[in-house]
């Protein structure tokens, strides 16, 4: 008797956007969906080496180039590419290039997300040059990215999968978070209301919904204090790592993920039960 194994993934071409940092989401759902058999371009903001935190510093990590050399270790093709997931025309061009390197794409992972920082203040507060920024990567960035790939899917006639990477915030609405939680908020929305409308081609959209995972945007809350208190409200006792993420967002894109669509799946320890 064998276990389960995930198939359909094998020779199909995946996208995930934001998968440029060395200790993220993007780069472990990057790696894993590789590891099942699909080629994978990777997209990245193109951050200068001067913004990369010290532990990628000290690595001698080069962003998207790195994820993509990692790929190309574990056996599969990989296209790094530096893309504005808020631009029309950049999302255009990125399945262009797609298109020209694989010749096809099956799998769309929207994982880009504007780093923390001046948004976390009280509306009233909220600069609005702030508010239009994250809405513009967490929002309209997904949309873009769903409008254009999507399009595509349904063109080739061969289904697919879109995977949205959302937040527990978008059902916790938490305060002095507004942007962020409204941005999560709304693309749970796009996300089932998308679904609806393109599952007849055999095209899922799903959202995860990560709780207080391990990466270097939240890096900071390991260094105020707050990483204990966080801590203490999850009843599994550990924060989530990227590849908890990552091994979701590969079995929603497998067969045997096939009946699962217009779902935000929490993803949180155990957090948050409810709906």
């Amino acid at each position: 008797m064998t276990g389960l194994t995930l198939t359909g993934i094998e020779g199909k071409v995946a996208v995930v956007t934001g998968a440029g940092r060395m200790k993220s989401i993007g780069r472990s759902i990057a790696l894993e969906l590789a590891k099942a058999g699909a080629d994978v371009a990777v997209t990245g903001s193109g951050r200068p080496p001067e913004r990369y935190p010290d532990d990628e510093k000290a690595a001698g990590w080069r962003d998207v180039a790195s994820v993509a050399e990692e790929i190309e270790a574990a056996g599969r093709r990989a296209l790094p590419v530096v893309s504005d997931v808020g631009d029309e025309r950049s999302v255009r061009e990125l399945l262009e290039l797609t298109l020209a390197e694989f010749g096809r794409v099956d799998f769309i992972v929207n994982n880009a997300g504007a780093a923390r920082g001046p948004d976390r203040v009280p509306v009233v507060e909220m600069p609005v040059d702030v508010w239009d920024t994250v809405l513009r990567v967490n929002l309209r960035g997904p949309f873009l990215m769903s409008k254009i790939f999507g399009q595509q899917l349904i063109d080739a006639g061969n289904g697919g999968a879109i995977v949205n990477i959302s937040s527990l915030a978008g059902k916790t609405l938490g305060p002095n978070a507004s942007a962020y939680v409204a941005s999560k908020a709304g693309l749970q929305g796009l996300t089932g209301s998308m679904a609806q409308e393109i599952g007849q081609h055999g095209i899922r959209v799903n959202a995860l919904c990560p709780g207080f995972v391990d990466t270097s945007r939240v890096a900071d809350l390991f260094e105020d204090g707050e990483f204990e208190t966080r801590l203490a409200r999850i009843p599994l006792g550990r924060v989530g790592l990227g590849e908890d993420i990552a091994w979701a967002a590969v079995y929603l894109c497998s067969d045997q993920g096939s009946w699962i669509s217009g779902q935000s799946i929490n993803l949180c320890g155990g957090t948050v039960v409810a709906r």
